[in-house]
């Protein structure tokens, strides 16, 4: 029986203790730093992206460009304090091509989105969310551990998944992108629809207890 060799700068089995350590795939060797998530460990409320952008990389932190200021502005007017919230991203490490002197984002593949699994499952077992707000098509996908699953059928209802609730919606960067400004608009308000349904979700929990 041959056995396939790991791509170079490839480790799947690796098992690391810290997030710098990482490099279960290879995306590790063209990022700045990894940037692992950010709110309180026990944070009702779990929003996950796709991976970090340009801003995000350069500072080791989650949603602190475009699409984060967008996702403050959406929490602003759902009633929620960012701080209460955990922010982390279904990929840790900046996936990106070179476009002149620009790094544009690229979408993640699926082996490293199932890399990335590993520290997922740890910040969710770490903050034990009642609900998981997935911001957009990846973070879908990595959550529900579905490669077949879309955004637009998984909008507009609550998913339970392994003790969690899922609430689907766009990521703030397809806002940003849209050419149509309605389409921008549709968007960000849909953002804000998912963010009211994981607040009411959580006070019907609170009530519960």
């Amino acid at each position: 029986m041959t056995t396939r060799k790991p791509k170079p700068g490839v480790e799947p089995e690796q098992a690391p203790a810290l997030l710098d350590e990482c490099r279960r795939c290879a995306l590790w060797e063209h990022a700045t730093q990894p940037v692992p998530g950010n709110g309180p460990r026990h944070a009702l409320v779990m929003i996950v992206g796709e991976q970090p952008g340009d801003h995000e990389d350069l500072q080791g932190k989650p949603f602190v460009g475009p699409a984060g200021a967008m996702l403050d502005r959406a929490l602003e007017e759902t009633g929620v304090a960012r701080e209460d919230v955990y922010v982390t991203n279904a990929v840790k490490h900046f996936k990106w091509e070179p476009r002149g002197k620009r790094r544009l984002h690229k979408t993640p593949a699926q082996r490293e989105i199932d890399a990335c699994h590993y520290w997922l499952d740890r910040e969710t077992s770490d903050v034990v969310p009642k609900v998981i707000v997935v911001l957009g098509s990846t973070a879908l996908k990595s959550v529900l551990r579905d490669a077949k699953a879309t955004l637009q059928a998984s909008m507009g209802h609550a998913i339970e998944h392994e003790g969690h609730v899922v609430v689907a919606t766009y990521h703030p960067s397809f806002a940003l992108r849209a050419t149509e400004k309605e389409t921008r608009e549709r968007a960000y308000q849909a953002i804000v629809e998912a963010l009211r349904d994981a607040h009411r979700i959580v006070a019907r929990h609170r009530k519960e207890r």
